[in-house]
């Protein structure tokens, strides 16, 4: 893509639509699109560069998993300690004999 300039119509992801739509170049910093206005909502935002944010349930999910992650795994990085092995079971007779 070539230099980009004020008024252009780029692609990118409204938050507000929840979807690719076009969108008006409104400020440029270093050559690139810094903020745009959606065409469709006419809602200013920064530019995402198409990228869609991540859901708040993905948000809460990782957070999750590394809360159990970190708690299952030792934080200085050592090797975790050999588990004891299980003892054979004792076979216990009946006392018909």
């Amino acid at each position: 893509m070539g230099e980009v300039r004020l008024g252009d119509t780029i692609d990118d992801y409204c938050v507000k639509c929840k979807r690719i739509t076009n969108h008006a170049v409104v400020s440029i910093l270093n050559g690139a699109a810094a903020k745009v206005r959606c065409r469709t909502c006419y809602s200013d935002h920064d530019y995402r560069n198409e990228i869609a944010p991540p859901s708040k349930r993905d948000l809460k999910k990782a957070a999750l998993f590394n809360q159990v992650l970190s708690s299952v795994a030792p934080a200085d990085g050592a090797a975790p300690a050999a588990a004891p092995e299980p003892k054979p079971a004792s076979k216990k007779r009946s006392g018909a004999s």
